[in-house]
């Protein structure tokens, strides 16, 4: 039936579609870096009534960076800890955009962007207001054979390698012509840095050695041994009276070693200490600290001794005449507030400058960001963890439980809620998953690892985000597709603080 069209329906229709254009011409263009804790945060609270808002980033989903630990032996299953950026919603499709930021001009408000997938395909962006949000990468001090040798855990490319190499590491070691020093070579594992990342990695190596490997490989489960390296005390930003009860769960375990030192070198199957011991080992974790990315190290504005942003009690670039971007996360610190780097805080702050954005009208009256600490939780293993809270200190079991359950609510989505339940569910009831996940690329860089004479371009090696007239190797396909190009959590310190 044919719609009936009058006089008054015809002018609403025009006045309609005239102002449709007159408030999207009026909408500010907010570009936001990062897919992290902060620019999540941002882009998941900001009024996308008053902004068009275009997130550049080289990953396209949310990590939950707590869990992360729990993917490297399969407690979890990667897709469990990972929410999709496009699910927040996005006015058109071409708002987010797979690519890195290369270089910004903060006086034309500029920011300059290479494809991912393209890298020599570069192109600018405009905006109004921009969010800095990269994040940081591994500080490696130096330290000879780090990126050539050593995993980092930041990422979730980074866990899933670790999950490949342990359990490759325990093939390996039950197959024929293995003697038992060569076994007990390759079921070392080395963790390098005694924060919340290297202690509840390595908490989580224990429960699968207790709990799956003297059931799958009962032959050589006697072999394995793990040492936690920290040059300080484990978990220095814990209370005391945790921090020594931590010590005492991991001394009690047996072939678990903590070694008080530093690494002077990494090689292809060892490590070497400061006082020239070496410990062969078959995989070295390495968790001690942030650097700033290449981005962050070319902009050009007052940074801090760590080579971070620095920011004003708004979050507002010190040195951008503009006062039109704001940086805030790992790769930011405020200037005469020092906060610790992490998830809470990265979160908090993007929060706090997504209701500043929104409150356009009321600019005079925002007040600054201040930062309380809600506490920190880690898990050391044999479901006991750690409860640092400003109220109470708990321990144990009881601490495991809180630990759970404080990181089941504050999963990003209800997917996600769903899915990390059931995997602690079949991890309880069936054990966990010990498939490997290696194309023919992985086995042969595994070989080539193995091999002394090899100089591998590293399993660690880190990008992202790059500066002035640095390009990423993206002429393969395997390396288009590697999430690795982006490092966005919430760890660091000597050894590093997270939560």
């Amino acid at each position: 039936m044919r719609k009936l069209t009058t006089p008054f329906s015809h002018v609403r229709s025009i006045f309609w579609k005239s102002y449709q254009k007159n408030f999207a011409s009026a909408r500010k263009t907010l570009v936001i870096l990062g897919t992290g804790w902060g620019s999540y945060s941002v882009l998941k609270t900001i009024n996308k009534q008053l902004y068009d808002v275009i997130v550049v980033s080289p990953r396209n989903h949310f990590l939950f960076t707590p869990l992360l630990c729990s993917t490297t032996t399969g407690t979890l299953e990667f897709r469990s800890i990972i929410e999709p950026v496009r699910n927040s919603g996005f006015r058109q499709t071409d708002h987010f955009h797979q690519a890195e930021a290369t270089s910004v001009d903060l006086n034309k408000k500029q920011l300059m962007c290479s494809s991912v997938f393209h890298p020599h395909f570069t192109y600018a962006l405009n905006y109004d207001k921009l969010v800095i949000g990269i994040g940081a990468l591994n500080n490696t001090f130096n330290v000879h054979g780090v990126n050539e040798y050593a995993f980092f855990l930041k990422e979730l490319s980074h866990a899933r390698q670790i999950r490949n190499r342990i359990l490759s590491n325990f093939e390996l070691a039950v197959q024929p012509e293995i003697d038992e020093e060569e076994q007990n070579k390759i079921l070392h594992t080395v963790i390098v840095g005694g924060g919340p990342t290297g202690v509840e990695f390595g908490a989580e190596l224990y429960d699968f050695f207790v709990q799956d490997v003297s059931r799958l490989y009962s032959k050589c489960a006697s072999l394995v041994q793990v040492t936690l390296i920290e040059s300080n005390k484990i978990l220095s930003s814990f209370d005391k009276r945790l921090q020594s009860y931590a010590e005492k769960k991991i001394k009690e375990r047996d072939r678990f070693n903590l070694v008080q030192s530093s690494v002077t070198e990494v090689k292809t199957n060892s490590v070497t200490l400061v006082d020239g011991k070496v410990l062969p080992c078959g995989l070295v974790v390495w968790s001690t600290g942030l650097a700033p990315r290449p981005f962050t190290h070319h902009l050009d504005v007052p940074k801090n001794k760590q080579g971070q942003i620095l920011t004003n009690e708004y979050l507002q670039v010190l040195g951008d005449s503009t006062r039109c971007a704001y940086a805030l996360g790992d790769c930011a610190d405020i200037q005469n507030l020092p906060l610790p780097c992490t998830a809470q805080v990265a979160e908090k702050q993007g929060r706090y400058l997504a209701h500043c954005l929104n409150n356009v009208t009321s600019v005079n009256q925002l007040q600054p960001f201040q930062f309380k600490s809600m506490g920190m939780l880690a898990y050391i293993g044999g479901y006991k963890a750690l409860s640092d809270l400003p109220e109470v200190k708990l321990q144990g079991f009881p601490s495991w439980f809180l630990w759970r359950s404080a990181y089941l609510t504050r999963l990003g989505s209800w997917r996600l809620r769903m899915q990390v339940p059931m995997d602690w569910l079949k991890t309880l009831l069936f054990g966990r998953d010990t498939s490997r996940n290696m194309d023919k690329h992985n086995q042969n860089q595994r070989a080539n690892q193995m091999n002394p004479n090899h100089k591998p371009s590293g399993p660690g090696h880190q990008s992202g985000y790059h500066g002035k007239g640095t390009k990423p190797d993206l002429n393969n396909h395997s390396n288009q597709l590697n999430p690795n190009n982006s490092l966005y959590t919430k760890k660091t310190t000597s050894g590093d603080q997270k939560k």
